[in-house]
């Protein structure tokens, strides 16, 4: 599992005082990214990876006063060419706010096609499941 502290930021904000739905997105973006990034390092490039499917489920209202947010991505599937992530975004006292599922594809830097996943790189998801 891969955990991020994200502070709610104004810009996150909006007229209705509340984060805004597509900012829920950036958050399990940013955590994704780093968790991708810290996997990956040694044995893959993070940027071989396109997002092609992201679900979320809102079960909470976020605002200012929530302050920051805590962010975890964790991997739960790993397939021929694609890896599956649980997120979740709580607030600093751990009240759920949003659930989702996230699933990464292998992307072949000259077709830009889907691959298979290299063995060094399910090895590396494996070890984070």
């Amino acid at each position: 599992m891969h955990e991020k502290q994200i502070e709610i930021r104004w810009r996150d904000v909006d007229a209705y005082r509340h984060v805004n739905n597509a900012v829920y997105a950036t958050y399990l973006e940013e955590c994704r990214d780093e968790l991708a990034e810290s996997t990956l390092a040694g044995v893959g490039d993070p940027w071989d990876f396109v997002l092609a499917r992201v679900a979320i489920d809102y079960r909470r209202e976020l605002t200012q006063a929530d302050d920051a947010v805590v962010v975890r991505s964790t991997v739960e599937r790993i397939g021929n060419s694609s890896i599956t992530l649980r997120e979740e975004i709580r607030t600093v006292s751990g009240e759920l706010a949003a659930e989702a599922e996230a699933v990464l594809v292998a992307r072949d830097q000259e077709t830009g096609r889907s691959r298979a996943l290299t063995e060094a790189e399910r090895a590396a998801f494996g070890s984070q499941g």
